[in-house]
């Protein structure tokens, strides 16, 4: 499979058209109707190579855009999850530099 291409698992004749949201894998549990005995096993069956973990990422993004973006009356939705994110990730890799500026009632 190369880059581009459909997955593996897709067959036109029994999915019908390509919905870039949807795995085309054999289905396994969901995570929200595990035991905590099984989640061991569940993160073992997982795949962790990196074309799967891009592929994951992918079918997260089109369910994403598909909820919030495409519909016909999408609304601010979309741009305030953007700006939220954008704060978080920005409060994070600027951390360092500002952990040193915190107020203290007493100064050690």
């Amino acid at each position: 499979m190369a880059f581009g291409d459909y997955p593996a698992e897709y067959n036109p004749k029994v999915h019908g058209p390509y919905d870039p949201a949807r795995y085309y894998g054999t289905p396994d549990t969901p995570f929200g109707q595990l035991k905590l005995s099984e989640v061991g096993a569940w993160i073992g069956r997982r795949n962790k190579n990196p074309k799967a973990m891009v592929g994951a990422l992918s079918r997260a993004w089109w369910r994403w855009q598909h909820k919030y973006v495409h519909p016909k009356r999408a609304g601010v939705a979309p741009f305030f999850q953007v700006v939220a994110a954008s704060m978080a990730f920005f409060y994070f890799i600027n951390y360092g530099k500002t952990k040193h500026h915190r107020n203290y009632k007493y100064h050690w």
